[in-house]
């Protein structure tokens, strides 16, 4: 039997989804943490030791997860992640994929060079340079969103809303990652999550916030949207201008009409998104992906509800 790794170090229900979705198409899926692979540089080994593949790699990998840590172990995750494609074995995203939408720097940069509308954004190494443009932000009468450059679900994100804020503005690990606050078309606090898989967008939900936080983990509310045909497009070029096989592009719609991506993510959640959507979000996933580097089509490719 076809033999999958779901790199996972928490499988919880998105992990199931994924093992049942790899099942009903007859492949083997094992969960496997990134910290317990490393490299074995020697004559007559494979050089990728992963637990349980010691003799032969996996037939593809899935990426739901890649541990925190230092710079030296992350780095070495995504080497591995990157040898894998080296040596022939599907990534699904890729090391590439993941290391541009964690740094939330270069994922600013790429929209922007894309042509794709996003947030002015500032990052940085200067406290003076940071204060000054937070002040002249300030002044006038722009608030702004402080984040670390790497991280999720609205860990360590602060809002500058008066002077006195700026006392505490501090870097992350060196680095002042600043962002204009838009404020949100409607009342209240709310922001789009659109799902895109190869090129096309699946689905879409609103996520609406208790704060100007709208993270689901956070507590916000998902709430089911028709998605519109510029909502679409955006998502679209932003999974593009990334190169992501898949991924959840978060969309603000400002007080002027405008639709600005805020976010991109290549290992996103989606168990908010299908509790609002009649789709079977892990069957997509697993379809494309075994279609497109496994070249095993189902024979049924409609949508499960």
């Amino acid at each position: 039997m076809p033999r999958i790794v779901i790199f996972t170090d928490d499988p919880g229900w998105h992990g199931r989804q994924l093992r049942l979705a790899f099942a009903d198409r007859g492949y083997d899926s094992e969960y496997i943490s990134l910290t317990d692979c490393h490299f074995s540089i020697e004559p007559g080994h494979n050089p990728i030791v992963i637990p349980g593949f010691e003799q032969q790699l996996p037939d593809a990998v899935f990426v739901r997860g890649v541990p925190g840590g230092s710079l030296e172990e992350v780095v070495l995750y995504l080497d591995i992640l990157h040898a894998l494609k080296i040596m022939g074995v599907p990534v699904y995203n890729d090391g590439h994929a993941v290391e541009r939408s964690v740094d939330k720097g270069m994922t600013s940069f790429l929209l922007h060079h894309a042509g794709i509308p996003t947030p002015l954004t500032w990052v940085l190494r200067q406290r003076s340079e940071a204060l000054a443009i937070a002040e002249t932000e300030l002044k006038n009468g722009q608030l702004l969103i402080s984040k670390p450059l790497f991280g999720s679900q609205g860990e360590g994100i602060r809002r500058i809303e008066k002077m006195t804020d700026l006392f505490w503005l501090t870097s992350s690990h060196g680095v002042y990652y600043l962002q204009r606050f838009i404020h949100c078309a409607g009342s209240g606090f709310s922001d789009s999550r659109v799902f895109v898989i190869n090129g096309r967008a699946v689905a879409a939900m609103q996520r609406r916030g208790k704060s100007w936080l709208n993270n689901v983990a956070r507590g916000a509310r998902c709430e089911a949207i028709d998605m519109t045909p510029e909502m679409a497009s955006l998502a679209i070029k932003a999974t593009v201008a990334l190169k992501m096989d898949y991924a959840g592009v978060d969309i603000i719609q400002d007080k002027n009409g405008q639709y600005l991506v805020i976010e991109v993510n290549s290992i996103p959640a989606w168990k908010g998104l299908q509790s609002v959507c009649d789709i079977n979000v892990a069957k997509l996933l697993v379809d494309d992906m075994l279609s497109r580097y496994l070249n095993d089509i189902a024979i049924n490719t409609g949508v499960a509800a």
